[in-house]
């Protein structure tokens, strides 16, 4: 039986849930940052034409990132659904608690799933491939460079894959393995959505030795970023300005939303996109805010801990009703 995988966002599932107004809602169950930046206006050509490769995107991409490639995909969703297929078949190890969308497509290719325990640091001779998002989504957790590259290395020795998905490294990305994607049997899947609150454009990149790239290039097909998305995003990476503005803003913000959560007794563990806190009190504490118009991402798997993913809020006024909501729900 196929279950569909449950994603943040669903705001007009929550509102109909609820019968609170679409309009009413405060949407804190992703991980995107909420003052996105402020794209230029398109150029005509964007609308009429068809994207082009070699308008200097993949480019401008590799030098952001600091990678000897970037080969632009329609969000790194597309790639995750496509790498698997080009990959020789074995076993794939995934943290139980991640992106739900790497286990279901390492299955459709013909892998077998293995539980990986990233705490460990060492890693299982019975693995083929590993995926780890670094820093996790949504337990925030990380793993250290060397502790990567140490994994790539016993890996790719036996004709391995390690996959790397830092969608959420742009604000703090001195651990990225981005410099190093020249290897054999090393991938680095980067998103524009989160740092850059662009996640409607459906943009991202995979950063990978030319031949995988290739083999995904093929696979893809033509056109797989827009013209308008294509612009976005050339604007966004050339806007040195608003990224370090933003890296400084998302630590405060996200060291605040940590604190706000952590003062009603909650163990907290966070990025500077978003918070987590693993409790048997995260159903109520969903449902509770969800009363309150508040929407944040519920994670209630068999056999674990319930958790609670909280984003960011944007405006002040945001920031208020958060604050209010959870003193109200944990006096």
């Amino acid at each position: 039986m196929t279950h569909s995988i449950r994603h943040g966002g669903n705001l007009r599932e929550a509102a109909r849930r609820y019968a609170i107004s679409f309009d009413d809602w405060l949407d804190l169950s992703t991980g995107i940052n909420p003052c996105g930046y402020p794209v230029p206006p398109v150029p005509p050509d964007a609308w009429r034409r068809l994207p082009e490769d070699d308008d200097g995107l993949s480019e401008h991409a590799a030098r952001y990132y600091g990678a000897p490639l970037a080969l632009p995909v329609a969000g790194s969703q597309a790639a995750i659904r496509a790498l698997p297929a080009l990959l020789r078949r074995g076993t794939a190890g995934v943290a139980p608690l991640t992106y739900g969308e790497y286990a279901p497509a390492f299955r459709r290719a013909g892998h077998a799933i293995a539980t990986l325990d990233v705490a460990r640091r060492d890693l299982p001779d019975t693995l083929d491939h590993v995926i780890v998002a670094n820093p996790n989504n949504p337990t925030a957790e990380r793993v250290t460079r060397d502790t990567l590259l140490s994994w790539h290395e016993r890996l790719a020795s036996r004709g391995g894959t390690l996959i790397v998905d830092e969608a959420f490294a742009d604000a703090d990305p001195a651990s990225s393995l981005a410099s190093e994607t020249a290897r054999e049997g090393l991938v680095v899947l980067r998103s524009v959505g989160k740092f850059f609150g662009l996640a409607g454009i459906r943009a991202g990149f995979v950063l990978a030795a030319p031949t995988l790239a290739d083999a995904l290039r093929e696979t893809l097909g033509a056109w797989t970023v827009s013209g308008p998305a294509r612009h976005a995003v050339a604007a966004a990476f050339a806007d040195t300005a608003w990224q370090r503005e933003t890296r400084e803003r998302l630590q405060r913000d996200g060291a605040r939303l940590a604190a706000s959560i952590a003062i009603h007794g909650f163990d907290v563990r966070a990025t500077p996109l978003f918070a987590w806190t693993s409790t048997p009190k995260a159903p109520e504490l969903h449902h509770a805010l969800a009363l309150r118009g508040i929407w944040t991402r519920l994670f209630d798997l068999p056999g674990m801990t319930p958790s609670l993913r909280i984003g960011l809020p944007g405006a002040p006024g945001d920031w208020a009703r958060l604050s209010l909501a959870l003193r109200e729900i944990c006096a």
